[in-house]
């Protein structure tokens, strides 16, 4: 099959399309024809030899890539059937093997694909959509209170708008005001154009924050933190000191990583197929175009997701 292997830690130069065998699969696997993929900026930054790179890099072939949607072709599951249509990520956050033609998938990494979803869409409500949903599962949101999204037109923040918004409370937005419109149209009840907004003299308080950025900027949700508020940041390393910042306004504040999780992505599915989310699609790449996907993502200015698909 084919497959984009990582040769070395660096630039995208080091991603190689080569021919490899096709996995077999074990009990409780279903091997997945890939139609589509949809990269993150984990994918970058464990190509760089940041990210998930350390604990991957003696894997042979390292193959990167979690989010994919396809066609099962072989099932050694009773919960999925051949010819069953498919997305998940796959065994995040270790050796997902997602940038190939074949893919062995845990049963408890997928989901059904909806009718009514591309394969596309599908792959683009993976890692960045579980990231969003669990976050705000982590925080027990309730109907009417108050969110802030930070970076609300990228991958995990696009879909954290809409869940927020169906579990009913009031969405705050941040991005660059030329994104304004975009967030607006997600749900948001409110955008903040985080350039030119003075923070320590915000009014406006809030019950959950999600912080996708770190560093300086939970400086800034501290300051704009309710009493007992949580604060759920996601980048690992940018936000060592969460927990006590959060403290030192009497809220709470904790890091999260994303897990595979096939009942999360159930849920996702629901959401889908009734329309509460929709993800935006910013850009679609051939497979053999990987490096470009990879540059485009590095630019920093992706609204929504990028996909890679295996056919033209």
């Amino acid at each position: 099959m084919k497959a984009i292997i990582l040769e070395n830690a660096g630039g995208t130069e080091n991603l190689k399309l080569t021919e490899i065998e096709k996995p077999t699969i074990k009990q409780g696997e279903v091997l997945v024809e890939v139609k589509s993929i949809s990269i993150n900026p984990i994918d970058v930054k464990t190509r760089s030899g940041k990210g998930a790179f350390q604990k991957l890099k003696d894997k042979n072939p390292l193959i990167l890539g979690w989010d994919i949607s396809g066609v099962v072709v072989e099932t050694n599951s009773s919960m999925f059937k051949v010819n069953d249509e498919v997305f998940g990520m796959i065994n995040f956050p270790g050796h997902g093997k997602g940038y190939a033609q074949f893919v062995a998938a845990s049963e408890n990494h997928i989901a059904l694909k909806p009718k009514n979803i591309s394969f596309e869409e599908a792959a683009a409500t993976s890692l960045a959509a579980l990231t969003a949903l669990q976050a705000i599962e982590k925080a027990e949101l309730k109907e009417s209170q108050s969110v802030l999204i930070h970076a609300a037109s990228g991958g995990v923040g696009h879909f954290a708008v809409q869940i927020a918004k169906y579990f009913g409370t009031s969405v705050t937005g941040t991005s660059s005001d030329k994104n304004r419109e975009f967030i607006l149209s997600l749900g948001a009840d409110q955008h903040i154009d985080y350039k030119n907004y003075e923070w320590g003299n915000s009014e406006e308080k809030f019950d959950f924050i999600l912080d996708t950025i770190g560093g300086e900027n939970i400086d800034h949700s501290v300051k704009v933190l309710k009493e007992g508020g949580i604060i759920i940041s996601i980048p690992s390393g940018l936000n060592d000191d969460i927990e006590e910042k959060a403290a030192s306004v009497k809220g709470k504040g904790f890091k999260m990583m994303v897990q595979s999780d096939g009942n999360d992505m159930k849920k996702l599915a629901q959401l889908l197929e009734k329309g509460f989310i929709k993800p935006h699609i910013y850009k679609v790449y051939h497979f053999d175009e990987m490096s470009n996907a990879h540059e485009e993502l590095e630019k920093g200015r992706t609204v929504g997701k990028i996909v890679v698909n295996f056919k033209k």
